[in-house]
């Protein structure tokens, strides 16, 4: 949303981290399965990680981004594809699993803000940069013991107070 001054609010007016993780309880169960969960507790992130994430854009412009351990997507994409032992899954079933959490995700997270958005297709690799450091509302947690983040970060291109200034 933008403030009489012109700058876009940043994602931590908007929206906290238990509407976060509320959208994760409901959309765990439904994508990954039954019984499953993301658990909010902190965890060390691995060296290496894969990300997925949609962008939003409308009255606040950014990224719902889910990042986890190449393993833990294996093991996710497992699971939303309901394969039994033993599990092979390829790069494009990690890549069509990943973004759909990342699509159901944000669009949950787009229907919890202000004004008309649109979502953008999901995307894998590695992540859009950050913006501004009140831009960003992150839940770091585990799901089977293994590091997991849901991260909602505002553009790096999105206005600043500074930037935003009006010509005369």
């Amino acid at each position: 949303m933008t403030s009489p001054a012109g700058t876009t609010q940043p994602i931590s007016a908007l929206l906290d981290a238990e509407t976060v993780l509320g959208i994760a309880d409901q959309v765990w169960p439904s994508l990954v399965g039954d019984g499953e969960v993301f658990v909010p507790v902190p965890a060390p992130p691995p060296a290496e990680t894969v990300s997925a994430w949609v962008d939003i854009t409308g009255p606040w412009t950014g990224s719902v981004v889910l990042t986890c351990a190449p393993a833990t997507a294996e093991a996710l994409t497992a699971s939303v594809l309901m394969t039994r032992p033993p599990v092979v899954v390829d790069d494009e079933d990690v890549e069509d699993a990943l973004g759909e959490l990342a699509n159901v995700l944000g669009g949950n997270i787009k229907s919890v803000l202000p004004g008309e958005s649109r979502l953008g297709l999901p995307q894998i690799g590695s992540p859009p940069s950050q913006g501004r450091l009140d831009d960003v509302c992150r839940v770091a947690g585990q799901w089977r013991g293994q590091f997991l983040t849901i991260t909602v970060q505002g553009a790096a291109d999105a206005p600043h107070a500074e930037r935003n200034e009006v010509p005369l």
